[in-house]
Protein backbone atom coordinates (compact mmCIF):
# COMPACT_ATOMS: atom_id res chain seq x y z
CA UNK A 1 0.00 0.00 0.00
CA UNK A 2 2.96 2.21 0.39
CA UNK A 3 3.62 5.37 2.90
CA UNK A 4 0.63 6.32 5.13
CA UNK A 5 -1.99 9.67 4.70
CA UNK A 6 -3.36 11.91 6.78
CA UNK A 7 -6.43 10.73 5.52
CA UNK A 8 -5.51 6.91 6.48
CA UNK A 9 -5.05 8.01 9.96
CA UNK A 10 -8.57 9.76 10.18
CA UNK A 11 -9.92 6.76 11.92
CA UNK A 12 -7.29 4.88 13.38
CA UNK A 13 -8.67 1.42 15.51
CA UNK A 14 -6.62 -0.59 17.68
CA UNK A 15 -7.49 -4.23 18.65
CA UNK A 16 -7.58 -5.50 22.42
CA UNK A 17 -9.84 -8.88 22.38
CA UNK A 18 -9.93 -8.77 26.33
CA UNK A 19 -13.35 -6.58 25.07
CA UNK A 20 -14.39 -8.69 23.06
CA UNK A 21 -15.74 -11.24 25.61
CA UNK A 22 -14.86 -14.39 24.09
CA UNK A 23 -16.12 -13.22 20.44
CA UNK A 24 -14.21 -14.07 17.30
CA UNK A 25 -11.46 -11.26 16.79
CA UNK A 26 -11.73 -11.33 12.58
CA UNK A 27 -15.39 -10.82 12.94
CA UNK A 28 -14.96 -7.88 15.04
CA UNK A 29 -11.98 -6.20 12.79
CA UNK A 30 -14.45 -6.91 9.64
CA UNK A 31 -17.59 -5.06 11.67
CA UNK A 32 -15.45 -2.09 12.41
CA UNK A 33 -13.36 -2.03 9.16
CA UNK A 34 -16.91 -2.14 7.20
CA UNK A 35 -17.79 0.58 9.69
CA UNK A 36 -15.42 3.16 8.20
CA UNK A 37 -11.77 2.64 10.18
CA UNK A 38 -9.31 3.78 7.65
CA UNK A 39 -6.09 2.41 9.80
CA UNK A 40 -5.64 -1.11 11.66
CA UNK A 41 -3.32 -1.82 14.51
CA UNK A 42 -3.09 -5.62 15.67
CA UNK A 43 -2.17 -4.86 19.25
CA UNK A 44 -2.53 -8.31 21.12
CA UNK A 45 -0.10 -8.18 23.65
CA UNK A 46 -0.93 -12.25 25.63
CA UNK A 47 -0.23 -13.97 21.76
CA UNK A 48 3.07 -14.56 20.78
CA UNK A 49 4.76 -16.12 18.11
CA UNK A 50 3.22 -18.49 15.48
CA UNK A 51 -0.07 -17.43 17.22
CA UNK A 52 0.42 -13.84 16.80
CA UNK A 53 1.42 -14.78 13.16
CA UNK A 54 -1.79 -17.03 13.05
CA UNK A 55 -3.84 -14.14 13.76
CA UNK A 56 -2.17 -11.23 12.01
CA UNK A 57 -2.17 -13.34 8.69
CA UNK A 58 -5.77 -13.82 8.96
CA UNK A 59 -6.72 -9.98 9.87
CA UNK A 60 -4.03 -9.19 6.76
CA UNK A 61 -6.81 -10.65 4.46
CA UNK A 62 -9.62 -8.60 5.71
CA UNK A 63 -7.59 -5.51 5.33
CA UNK A 64 -6.50 -6.24 2.08
CA UNK A 65 -9.69 -7.09 0.68
CA UNK A 66 -10.92 -2.92 2.32
CA UNK A 67 -7.71 -1.33 1.21
CA UNK A 68 -7.26 -0.18 4.89
CA UNK A 69 -3.40 -0.38 6.39
CA UNK A 70 -2.56 -3.21 8.64
CA UNK A 71 0.00 -1.89 11.51
CA UNK A 72 1.20 -4.60 14.02
CA UNK A 73 1.98 -3.40 17.24
CA UNK A 74 5.56 -3.59 18.22
CA UNK A 75 6.43 -6.79 16.54
CA UNK A 76 8.52 -6.14 13.61
CA UNK A 77 9.51 -9.70 12.51
CA UNK A 78 5.49 -10.81 12.64
CA UNK A 79 4.52 -7.67 10.53
CA UNK A 80 7.45 -8.71 7.88
CA UNK A 81 6.16 -12.21 7.65
CA UNK A 82 2.69 -11.36 7.38
CA UNK A 83 2.86 -8.36 4.82
CA UNK A 84 1.88 -5.79 6.94
CA UNK A 85 2.42 -2.00 5.83
CA UNK A 86 3.97 -1.63 8.99
CA UNK A 87 4.83 -1.34 12.49
CA UNK A 88 3.95 0.92 16.03
CA UNK A 89 6.47 0.82 18.80
CA UNK A 90 5.80 2.42 22.05
CA UNK A 91 8.82 3.65 24.64
CA UNK A 92 8.98 0.33 25.94
CA UNK A 93 9.53 -1.60 22.37
CA UNK A 94 12.78 -1.57 20.11
CA UNK A 95 14.46 2.35 19.16
CA UNK A 96 12.72 3.73 16.91
CA UNK A 97 15.69 4.01 14.22
CA UNK A 98 16.40 0.20 14.58
CA UNK A 99 12.78 -0.49 13.42
CA UNK A 100 12.92 1.79 10.96
CA UNK A 101 16.29 -0.32 9.33
CA UNK A 102 14.49 -3.44 9.66
CA UNK A 103 11.72 -2.31 8.14
CA UNK A 104 13.35 -0.68 5.31
CA UNK A 105 12.02 2.43 3.80
CA UNK A 106 8.71 1.21 2.00
CA UNK A 107 6.77 -0.16 5.04
CA UNK A 108 4.51 2.37 8.05
CA UNK A 109 6.56 3.02 10.54
CA UNK A 110 4.17 4.65 13.76
CA UNK A 111 6.02 5.89 17.24
CA UNK A 112 4.23 6.60 20.41
CA UNK A 113 5.60 10.29 21.54
CA UNK A 114 4.53 12.18 24.76
CA UNK A 115 6.69 15.04 24.58
CA UNK A 116 8.37 17.63 21.80
CA UNK A 117 11.63 15.92 22.39
CA UNK A 118 9.93 12.50 21.89
CA UNK A 119 8.01 13.72 18.86
CA UNK A 120 10.92 15.19 17.06
CA UNK A 121 13.39 12.09 18.03
CA UNK A 122 11.20 9.99 16.46
CA UNK A 123 10.83 12.24 13.28
CA UNK A 124 14.49 11.86 13.00
CA UNK A 125 14.21 8.64 12.97
CA UNK A 126 11.55 7.83 10.37
CA UNK A 127 8.86 8.01 11.94
CA UNK A 128 5.52 7.82 9.41
CA UNK A 129 3.50 9.10 11.92
CA UNK A 130 2.81 9.43 15.95
CA UNK A 131 0.33 8.30 18.65
CA UNK A 132 0.33 10.29 21.66
CA UNK A 133 -1.98 10.14 24.45
CA UNK A 134 -3.65 9.68 26.56
CA UNK A 135 -5.62 12.14 25.46
CA UNK A 136 -8.56 11.60 28.05
CA UNK A 137 -8.46 9.21 31.02
CA UNK A 138 -8.36 5.08 29.64
CA UNK A 139 -9.60 2.03 30.96
CA UNK A 140 -7.41 0.28 28.41
CA UNK A 141 -4.43 1.82 30.26
CA UNK A 142 -4.80 2.39 33.58
CA UNK A 143 -1.77 4.12 34.53
CA UNK A 144 -2.14 6.28 31.31
CA UNK A 145 -2.23 10.06 32.31
CA UNK A 146 -3.83 12.50 30.45
CA UNK A 147 -1.75 14.85 28.40
CA UNK A 148 -3.25 18.42 28.66
CA UNK A 149 -4.11 20.16 25.42
CA UNK A 150 -1.36 22.57 25.17
CA UNK A 151 1.32 19.66 25.28
CA UNK A 152 -0.38 18.02 22.19
CA UNK A 153 -0.97 21.34 20.65
CA UNK A 154 2.91 21.70 20.81
CA UNK A 155 3.58 18.00 19.90
CA UNK A 156 1.69 18.34 16.69
CA UNK A 157 3.33 21.80 15.35
CA UNK A 158 6.78 20.38 16.51
CA UNK A 159 6.82 17.80 13.68
CA UNK A 160 5.73 17.68 10.22
CA UNK A 161 4.37 14.15 9.99
CA UNK A 162 1.10 13.74 11.19
CA UNK A 163 0.02 13.08 15.10
CA UNK A 164 -2.61 10.97 15.77
CA UNK A 165 -4.54 10.96 19.81
CA UNK A 166 -5.10 7.52 21.78
CA UNK A 167 -6.79 7.54 24.94
CA UNK A 168 -10.12 7.36 26.18
CA UNK A 169 -11.64 8.78 23.34
CA UNK A 170 -15.58 8.91 22.65
CA UNK A 171 -18.20 10.32 20.53
CA UNK A 172 -19.07 12.53 23.61
CA UNK A 173 -15.52 13.74 24.12
CA UNK A 174 -14.02 13.72 20.69
CA UNK A 175 -14.77 18.01 19.83
CA UNK A 176 -11.97 18.74 22.60
CA UNK A 177 -9.99 17.48 20.59
CA UNK A 178 -11.06 20.00 17.67
CA UNK A 179 -8.28 22.49 16.67
CA UNK A 180 -5.16 20.54 18.37
CA UNK A 181 -3.64 19.73 15.05
CA UNK A 182 -4.11 16.54 15.11
CA UNK A 183 -4.67 14.44 11.89
CA UNK A 184 -6.92 11.47 13.94
CA UNK A 185 -8.31 9.90 16.59
CA UNK A 186 -7.03 6.08 18.05
CA UNK A 187 -10.01 4.05 19.68
CA UNK A 188 -9.51 0.84 21.39
CA UNK A 189 -12.79 0.03 24.17
CA UNK A 190 -14.83 2.96 22.33
CA UNK A 191 -15.27 0.48 19.34
CA UNK A 192 -14.18 -3.08 20.52
CA UNK A 193 -16.44 -3.28 24.04
CA UNK A 194 -19.78 -2.17 22.29
CA UNK A 195 -22.17 -4.83 21.27
CA UNK A 196 -22.70 -3.44 17.68
CA UNK A 197 -18.86 -2.63 16.59
CA UNK A 198 -20.72 -1.62 12.94
CA UNK A 199 -22.90 1.00 14.31
CA UNK A 200 -20.23 2.19 16.69
CA UNK A 201 -17.75 2.74 13.76
CA UNK A 202 -20.04 4.52 11.51
CA UNK A 203 -20.98 6.87 14.09
CA UNK A 204 -17.62 7.69 15.37
CA UNK A 205 -16.20 7.76 11.64
CA UNK A 206 -19.13 11.25 11.26
CA UNK A 207 -17.96 12.31 13.82
CA UNK A 208 -14.16 12.47 13.04
CA UNK A 209 -14.79 13.84 10.12
CA UNK A 210 -17.30 16.51 11.07
CA UNK A 211 -14.20 17.32 13.96
CA UNK A 212 -11.58 16.90 11.42
CA UNK A 213 -11.88 17.07 7.81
Amino acid sequence: MGKITKKDLLFYAVTDRSWLHGGQLSEAVRKALEGGVTCLQLREKMLAGDELLKEALAIRKITEEYHVPLIIDDRVETALECGADGVHIGPKDMEADKARKLLGKERILGVTARSIEQAVKAQECGADYLGSGAAFATQTKKDAVPMTEETMKAICRSVKIPVVAIGGITCENMEQLSGRGIAGIAVVSSLFAVEDIYAQAVKLRKRAEELLL
